[in-house]
């Protein structure tokens, strides 16, 4: 059991993060980076606050250490909106309810962002430095990366930054299997994010005559039912086929494994199969008429996920084969295609997770993932060759709570998995010095 010094410390400051409103948009994250800053600062280290924007800095705290490989602890400051109607407590008041800190931000990711910290406090506060040279990174603007001015600003702007390796958000969630065995996942890569734009057009005219085929609403609304009853055909790459392994899925054709994963946990099921598809999912609908004129177009505005490999021919292609010439129609994408990045599972950190999970949970395993969403842990990839992992242990948070709580109401984590977040950087700090001394030895 965590001291209990350790508990308050990471608890604490859990929530003075959570009581800055950091959503975003706007963001403004500068006030989160400023209170890690004074936090740190008591421990002796030294922070920075840099980036193009005043108002949306990043903070860089590095403890330098000895030879050994270095570390990036990374975590993002900024938040999605909270509207307070959902809530049973204010979103941004921090408070602890029956051993769990709620509000916004408490698992995405401001809970793991604070026991990132608190690990390198503990380390700056040791009696020696580190095997290797530890970095926080605070970043913002994760949720959206619309302005460059958090990790995409940092990789270009600030390379000398990058090291080895890197624990970032994505992974570590203990999954009860129904056949008994226990799995924590660990994200080791992510899927191409993208958006785009539907152009469906019509014949434009007065409401009070409707145009009925012709009509664009009309046809828009079929263009979004056709996306969501015809799904890209399921494909099976290398992340998948590794998960399947993992979880020693039996069967001889890859649907018939995946179908037995997924009926393991409820996790799996809406994880795996994102992992075998490209997904273009419709999430609005524009017009820009007044309501009593039927719009010459309509717009459906779309979420894409396509797989490693994939690009902006393959969309355009599944588009091309759901609407097909149905009607007239353009397609634009709204931002650059990016993601994609994996990082290997033979590596130093990747075995200190593996070892961390062992000597908590025996028997558990740890299961690479490709998640279906995003992660900053991409740009480190592409910029400087890092091997990034999603990484943070939640295993007293109940499962269901935990999945509903990030962009949701009364989001919530466990003050044990935030002390379990702590131990297991600090871990990761110490198993990578231990395998540095056993290769040089």
């Amino acid at each position: 059991m965590a001291a209990p010094d350790l508990r308050d410390e990471v608890t604490e400051l859990t929530r003075e993060l959570i009581r800055i409103d950091t959503s975003n948009p706007p963001g403004r994250e500068t006030p989160a980076a400023e209170l890690l800053a004074a936090y740190l600062a008591k421990s002796g280290i030294q922070s920075e606050l840099v980036g193009p924007d005043p108002e949306r800095l990043n903070l860089v705290a590095r403890v330098p250490g000895g030879d050994a490989p270095s570390l990036l602890l990374v975590g993002h400051t900024d938040v999605v909106p909270a509207p307070p109607e959902p809530w049973s407590v204010p979103p941004f008041e921090g408070r602890v309810v029956d051993g769990s800190v709620i509000g916004r931000g408490a698992a995405d990711m401001k809970g793991e962002l604070a026991a990132r910290a608190v690990a390198l406090a503990r380390i700056a506060r040791g009696d020696s430095p580190p095997p290797g040279d530890v970095t926080l990174i605070a970043q913002a603007d994760e949720e959206r990366n619309l302005s460059d001015v958090g990790m995409s600003w940092l990789v270009r702007e600030r390379p000398e930054l990058l090291g080895e390796y890197a624990l970032d958000e994505g992974g570590g969630w203990l999954l009860e299997l129904a056949d008994g065995r226990r799995v924590v996942t660990i994200s080791v890569g992510e899927k191409l994010l993208t958006s785009l734009r539907i152009r469906v057009f019509g014949r434009a005219g007065h409401a009070s005559v409707a145009s009925g085929r012709e009509n664009a609403v009309r046809r828009a609304a079929t263009a979004v039912e056709r996306l969501f009853s015809q799904p890209p055909p399921p494909q099976h790459p290398p992340a998948v086929e590794l998960a399947l392994e993992r979880l020693r899925a039996p069967g001889e054709a890859s649907a018939e494994r995946i179908a037995w994963a997924c009926e393991q946990h409820p996790s799996l099921a809406e994880m795996l199969p994102a992992m075998t598809r490209m997904t273009v999912t419709p999430t609005g609908l524009r017009t820009f008429e007044p309501v009593n004129v039927i719009p010459p177009y309509a717009d459906v505005i779309c979420d894409c996920r396509a797989l490693p490999g994939q690009g902006e021919d393959d969309l355009r292609e599944h588009i091309d084969s759901v609407i097909g010439g149905a009607f007239p129609y353009e397609v634009e994408l709204l931002e650059p295609i990016t993601g994609g990045s994996e990082s290997p599972v033979d590596t130093p950190l990747y075995r200190a997770c593996e070892e961390f999970v062992a000597g908590r949970l025996p028997g558990a395993e740890l299961l690479p993932l490709v998640t279906p969403g995003f992660s900053d842990s991409y740009w480190l990839r592409v910029a400087g060759e890092v091997a990034a992992y999603g990484f943070a242990p939640v295993f007293w948070t109940d499962s269901d709570v935990y999945r509903a709580g990030p962009h949701g109401p009364d989001e919530s984590l466990a003050v044990a998995d935030l002390v379990e977040m702590t131990e297991s950087s600090l871990h990761a700090i110490a198993a990578l010095g231990e395998r540095a001394d056993a290769a040089a030895g």
